[in-house]
């Protein structure tokens, strides 16, 4: 079992941080990544790819494992991905655990939405008063449609204004203009010749992303952004997504936007936490 890095083919399916859409806008902003595969008897087991800095590799969600594995060989298989960098930090999909790892911060949540079943079922399996509000939104007209690529600067600002306002973190706009422009997806609702409200979704192999959005007062109380993410959604599994991932889940710090996720049926995904890998 070892390690090969500077793998040409890249595109395991599975979270953003470990896809060529991310690592390609990464690049674009000057940052180093590096991709490694895991082969024993000739087989791929996983793949991961690292951002580089002065020794330092930092593996975020990675690696992509071909099929769940036991936490021992994940232990050992991290070790041995250490022995190549000064320092390896790992926010793993799954626990890990044992001699060798060394947690940093507790484990984060976040939201996977299946959308393999029929839409009809996507919307039985939604929370109560969110299938209601939607139904209202549309009842009133709201309606969502894709928007162009050239809209997503317009995005970028609107959503940076609001970050500020609001006080979160999020990756900066210069790395969302970076991402490769076939990989964005953008729905918007117009009102009034002009854009209220706005949604980014990232497609990565047979994933998603919801990256970033921005709703004016207007979007709000017209519950636009229901609107928007159910018909994103659909669109996105018509064009083969099977999972969409919506992100964190802060049920201290951002409680409504944790319902608003959980309320869409998507499931609760426990990661590993954040630890620092010595050379095993």
């Amino acid at each position: 079992m070892n390690w090969h890095w500077d793998c040409e083919e890249f595109s395991p399916t599975g979270p953003l941080q470990q896809s060529a859409a991310y690592a390609a806008a990464v690049r674009a902003c000057g940052g180093r990544v590096a991709r490694a595969e895991l082969r024993a008897d000739g087989q791929v087991l996983a793949r991961v790819q690292v951002m580089r800095r002065a020794g330092l590799a930092v593996a975020l969600r990675g690696p992509v494992w071909a099929q769940r594995v036991e936490p021992a060989l994940h232990r050992r298989a991290l070790r041995r991905l250490a022995r190549l960098a000064a320092a390896l930090i790992v926010l793993p999909e799954q626990d890990v655990h044992g001699l060798g790892i060394i947690p940093l911060m507790t484990p984060r949540h976040v939201a996977l939405w299946d959308l393999r079943p029929t839409p009809q079922d996507l919307r039985a399996g939604m929370a109560g008063k969110w299938r209601n509000a939607l139904g209202a939104a549309e009842l009133r007209g709201v309606q969502a449609a894709a928007a162009p690529h050239s809209a997503l600067p317009a995005l970028i600002a609107a959503e940076g204004a609001q970050r500020q306002a609001r006080g979160y973190r999020a990756l900066p706009g210069a790395f969302t203009q970076a991402l490769p422009p076939e990989a964005v997806r953008l729905w918007q609702w117009r009102q009034g010749g002009r854009a209220r409200a706005m949604m980014c979704f990232v497609r990565h192999g047979d994933w998603a992303t919801y990256h970033l959005g921005h709703a004016d007062s207007a979007a709000r109380a017209a519950g636009a952004h229901r609107v928007l993410l159910w018909q994103a959604a659909l669109a996105l599994r018509a064009e083969g997504v099977t999972v969409l991932d919506l992100g964190d889940i802060n049920t201290e710090d951002a409680p409504g936007l944790a319902r608003f996720k959980l309320g869409t049926g998507a499931a609760l995904h426990r990661l590993g936490p954040t630890c620092l890998v010595l050379p095993g």
